[in-house]
C-alpha cells in the first residue's frame, strides 16, 4: 500500500475471522473497535469478548500480518477494555451466521433482560425447537454455554449475552 489510510485497513480488517467461531469475523462481532493511521504506523484498537479471552494473541497476530501482506510495516495493536464488550455489538448478518454454524445467538438486543442459562427457553440452531435442556453453563469457552435439544437430540452451544 502505498498511502495507507483508515477505511481501507478497516476493510482488510474486516475479512479477519474469530479464530473460536471461524464463520463471524472480528468486525461482525464487534471487537474491531477503531483504526488509527498516524505517518507510517497503523494503530489498530479490539475489544475482547472477555477480559482473559485466549484468542485475543491470535488476533493480534493475524491482524499484524495481514497488513504486512497488504505493505503495512508498522503495526501497533491495543487492546480496549472499557467500555467492556457486549453482545449487543455482534451485527445482525453475524446472529444469523452463528444459528446456521449451530451456535444459538444471543437472545436480547439489551443485556439489562439478561437470566442466567438454563432459565430461558432456548431455540435449537439446528431444528428450531425450544424443547431443550442446559448441560454446562460453560461450553467450549467461556462465553458459550452447553445446551442440549430434546427434539433432534443435537449438542449445541449458546452465545451467551452479556
Amino acid at each position: 500500500m502505498d498511502t495507507i489510510n483508515r477505511e481501507d485497513v478497516r476493510k482488510l480488517l474486516s475479512e479477519i475471522c474469530d479464530p473460536e467461531i471461524p464463520v463471524v469475523t472480528i468486525e461482525e462481532i464487534g471487537m474491531l473497535r477503531d483504526v488509527i493511521v498516524r505517518d507510517d504506523v497503523c494503530e489498530v484498537f479490539i475489544t475482547p469478548t472477555y477480559t482473559a479471552c485466549p484468542a485475543m494473541e491470535i488476533i493480534e497476530k493475524d491482524i499484524k500480518e495481514l497488513l504486512y501482506r497488504h505493505g503495512i510495516p508498522h503495526v501497533k495493536v491495543t487492546l480496549v477494555y472499557s467500555p467492556a464488550w457486549t453482545t449487543e455489538w455482534i451485527n445482525d448478518a453475524a446472529k444469523e451466521k452463528l444459528r446456521a454454524y449451530g451456535i444459538a445467538p444471543p437472545l436480547h438486543t439489551s443485556c439489562h433482560n439478561w437470566l442466567a442459562p438454563g432459565t430461558e427457553e432456548m431455540e435449537c440452531p439446528r431444528c428450531g425447537s425450544k424443547d431443550t435442556a442446559l448441560v454446562s453453563r460453560f461450553g467450549s469457552t467461556a462465553c458459550k454455554a452447553l445446551y442440549s435439544c430434546n427434539t433432534c437430540k443435537e449438542p449445541f452451544e449458546h452465545f451467551k449475552c452479556h
